[in-house]
């Protein structure tokens, strides 16, 4: 969650930098929403199943790495989106 805070924070100040349009900044609020979300939610389901069992089980595993991987691929979806958004940005820093 702090790594994602801190992504938000960064992008955050890109944007301001940047000065993104508004339909950028509504793209980058609902991705901040959808990862800090979804690393909620993936915190919860950890916690349930740790809550249910205490022994290694092969669906604990799984449901614990299924709300992981969840995080992530919104996560590379985010920065696939941070990508469109700000590279060519970026670029023309250095073309002039």
């Amino acid at each position: 969650m702090k790594i994602h805070c801190l992504g938000v924070i960064c992008v955050t100040a890109a944007g301001f930098f940047f000065d993104i349009s508004a339909t950028e900044w509504c793209i980058c609020l609902i991705l901040f929403g959808l990862i800090l979300g979804l690393e909620l939610v993936n915190t919860a389901v950890e916690a349930v199943v740790d809550l249910v069992t205490e022994e290694k089980k092969p669906l604990a595993k799984l449901a614990k790495d299924t709300a992981a991987g969840a995080v992530l691929i919104a996560a590379i979806m985010a920065a696939f989106a941070g990508v469109i958004i700000f590279l060519p940005k970026a670029a023309q820093l250095f073309v002039g």
